[in-house]
């Protein structure tokens, strides 16, 4: 499909034929797409920083926890072409405790001050003529450690022998943290409870009572593109350019670092290579922009695919749950003990541990929950956002233990899920009313599609055959706010201003198609101009799904005040009734007399010359009730819900534990499909990145150190492991405040993909694994120990 062009024959093809507008419910193709596939979009890292740039590089720690005593920089300071060495008493010495950041806790410094809290945390940085030579400065700093206790998991760290941090410092950006200031004695950062019911007593009446321990481990996020950052000063402002998905949320963490106004700085961004979580909140902007900031110079900051693996990590996470059934099987009580590996720094852990532990109970009717999700500190790498905020691992939690305890029911599991799942106006456990979630259709869905009641395949004695399912749940971000700026062009083109980030989902493509339906333009004559502080307007965050619902919202409302205006200026030159007027994909037509107006002579006679503008600015933002203190419940915790299922048919290789997938289904409700083409994409790969957790993704570490951060040790699904067949499935319960009824689906996939497989193993080879991944050397320790039973 070709790009439309302005010149003398495509106008009067117009004329005689408007173009299909290629709006809402379309599956136009991601306007980016060769580009991508090509590798000629210009990405963070291609672009030539300014003349006399410095690059750095940074020591890292190789202790997990201990007191520094001293750093001997002068060796490194001696290396030609290096400009200077920076301690983190160095910047804490010019900017004070502004150097600690963090989006919960004030918890993380450019630079290690006084102690290191993970293997590889930054100690020193250098600024050197280029890169090589940096890193080779780096490394010959030297670094006296006094060794401390450290914590390496999350039950050492209840036990509370030693401590990660002093103290609890939360930051300003979430104001509800700060009751938390000055708390000691603790690797709690947080902690969420929610209690319906008596738990006790429905539990003790119970007939069946199924528990599991399960584990998730800490998993890296592998974008291709590589964490970027390059800041300097000009006109005595700080410019950035950098590879993130927070854009707004940086540029007040900036200002508030170097004590400045924020109109003093500018983020700006590029198209991302993804990022799944890994570029949000604090990465290298801080120290990038201290080391720019206090030297004057332009500072230029790159890491490599092995240090990417010690900036941010998925939270390991271990749930204690339980539950229990009465005699005609429904679900009286669920227990569920949450612990959050956060590692050294909180980052957005309080957030995960409460968005992931109010749905604990899973997409169920259930009478009676008690819950306890906590973020631990541990003296590890930071977690942080990755795909799904820590739902994934409690959607393992609870769609074990269902399918379990329908197995020891004597029902079948997809049915026995059915017949549990919230409907439409049921009350989650939570407090919250159910609304466009549609888990019935998403859960009979995949069931049909995989043939759930056809016969499995008896197998040939090494190859043996199975079938699994799973339900996920997850509530999106809120509150929130996105703001649109759109300007109309002269020529009937658009232009749209909005700081989401495109990181390779298509939002970009999705908000142009929003434009487009309700201008009734081609939306392939939208350009949305890429995040940048300075033009397009605040956002709150690129993550959790939320940009489709908030932004496009946000972009509804521009579109149509653009849509009002237009016709008001129409009304006038016409001298009518804005209400008499209605626009098309031709134009403004007055309904009675059918005469029409073209977009560009509208907006040429309003104001009199050609490539005029006209601009429209509107605002969305979401609004919650807070859990109530006692209960954790809410009456409404979210602005709308994510509802998913996965079907899967697996083969078991009983000689080497490799596990083989035939079909693989996955549905997602996304309310209404922008452009199904890109749900369907996301569907995919999400599941895709699903089936790497569930088969091979993890980080193995031994006291604290990463033993396995290169990507020839972290072992990724390839072309050979994805499943024979893959069927995505678009289920469309409308949102009554959506986008034309729309919501967010990037994370919706990914949900209950694990316990699908495993509950698949269990249904094939009647082994029940709690820990993932599921690798060869699992499966065949539970097959042997099936044996020996």
């Amino acid at each position: 499909m070709t790009d439309i062009v302005d010149h003398p024959d495509t106008q009067v093809a117009r004329s005689a034929a408007p173009p299909e507008v290629q709006g809402v419910g379309q599956r136009r193709r991601r306007f980016d797409a060769l580009g991508r596939v090509r590798g000629t979009i210009r990405y963070t890292g291609d672009e030539t920083p300014p003349r006399g740039t410095l690059h750095a590089a940074v020591h890292r720690s190789t202790m997990p926890h201990a007191r520094i005593l001293s750093v001997d920089t002068d060796e490194a300071a001696a290396v030609s072409g290096v400009f200077s060495v920076v301690t983190g008493r160095d910047l804490h010495e010019l900017f004070g405790d502004r150097i600690y950041t963090g989006p919960a806790f004030a918890d993380q410094p450019c630079l290690a001050v006084d102690k290191t809290r993970y293997v590889g945390e930054p100690v020193a940085a250098v600024l050197a003529s280029d890169r090589a030579v940096a890193q080779a400065a780096a490394d010959l700093i030297a670094v006296e450690y006094e060794e401390l206790p450290a914590v390496h998991d999350v039950r050492a760290a209840l036990e509370g022998s030693a401590f990660v941090h002093d103290e609890l410092r939360p930051s300003s950006v979430f104001a509800d943290l700060a009751h938390l200031g000055g708390v000691r004695d603790t690797n709690i950062a947080y902690e969420y409870r929610q209690v319906l019911g008596d738990v006790a007593m429905e539990a003790d009446a119970a007939t069946t009572t199924v528990s599991a321990t399960t584990w998730a481990p800490p998993t890296h996020h592998v974008p291709i593109e590589l964490p970027s950052t390059t800041a300097w000063v000009e006109g005595g402002r700080l410019e950035m350019l950098s590879t993130t998905q927070t854009p707004s949320y940086c540029r007040q963490t900036i200002s508030d670092l170097l004590a400045i106004p924020l109109s003093q700085v500018r983020i700006t961004t590029r198209p991302l290579g993804g990022s799944f979580g890994s570029k949000m909140y604090d990465r290298l902007e801080p120290l990038t922009a201290a080391l720019a900031w206090s030297t004057g110079k332009p500072v230029r900051f790159d890491v490599t695919r092995e240090e990417a693996f010690l900036l941010t990590t998925r939270h390991g996470c271990e749930v204690v749950a339980s539950m229990s059934a009465d005699a005609n099987g429904d679900i009286v009580a669920v227990t569920s003990d949450v612990r959050y590996d956060t590692g050294a720094f909180a980052d957005v852990g309080p957030r995960i541990a409460a968005k992931s532990g109010l749905i604990a109970a899973g997409p169920y009717n259930v009478r009676s929950v008690d819950v306890v999700s906590r973020c631990i500190y541990t003296n590890k790498v930071s977690a942080g956002p990755f795909r799904g905020f820590g739902v994934p691992q409690i959607t393992w939690s609870h769609e074990t233990l269902i399918d379990e305890l329908a197995r020891e029911l004597g029902e079948d599991p997809y049915r026995f899920r059915r017949r549990h799942l919230l409907r439409e106006g049921d009350v989650a456990s939570v407090g919250t009313p159910m609304h466009s979630a549609d888990f019935v259709t998403s859960i009979d869905s995949v069931a049909d599609a995989i043939g759930w009641d056809d016969p499995t395949p008896s197998g040939d004695g090494r190859w043996i055959h199975g079938k699994g399912i799973a339900v996920g749940i997850k509530a999106v971000l809120t509150p929130t706010i996105a703001n649109a700026t759109l300007n109309l062009n002269q020529d009937g083109s658009a232009t749209l201003l909005i700081s989401t980030v495109d990181m390779g989902q298509g939002s970009d493509t999705i908000m142009a198609q929003i434009v487009g339906e309700v201008l009734r333009i081609d939306s392939r004559r939208v350009h949305v101009v890429p995040a940048d502080t300075d033009a397009t307007p605040y956002d709150t965050i690129t993550a959790g799904s939320r940009s489709t619902y908030h932004t496009g919202n946000a972009v509804r409302l521009v579109a149509e005040a653009m849509r009002t205006k237009l016709l008001g200026f129409a009304a006038e030159q016409l001298e009518v009734a804005a209400d008499e007027l209605q626009l098309g994909a031709d134009g403004i037509r007055h309904v009675p007399t059918d005469k029409t107006l073209t977009v560009p002579d509208v907006v040429r006679t309003k104001y009199g010359a050609r490539g005029a503008t006209v601009t429209t600015a509107e605002n969305f933002t979401s609004w919650w009730h807070p859990y109530d203190k006692g209960t954790g419940r809410s009456e409404k915790v979210t602005e709308h819900w994510f509802a998913g299922a996965v079907a899967v048919r697996i083969a078991v290789d009983t000689r080497t534990g490799r596990i083989h997938t035939h079909h693989l289904a996955v549905a997602g409700d996304v309310g209404k499909a922008i452009n199904p083409a890109l749900v369907e994409q996301q569907l995919t790969g999400s599941a895709i990145m699903g089936l790497g957790h569930t088969l091979f993704d993890q980080l193995v570490l031994d006291n604290g150190q990463m033993i396995n951060a290169t990507l020839l040790d972290y072992q990724l699904p390839s072309i050979k492991d994805v499943p024979d067949r893959l069927t995505p499935i678009i289920v469309e319960s409308a949102h009554r405040d959506g986008p034309f009824g729309a919501k967010g689906v990037g994370e919706t996939g990914i949900l209950p993909i694990a316990p699908a497989y495993a509950n698949a193993l269990r249904d094939a080879c009647d082994v029940r694994v709690t820990q993932l991944p599921l690798t060869p050397e699992r499966v065949l320790h539970h097959l042997d120990a099936r044996e020996a039973r």
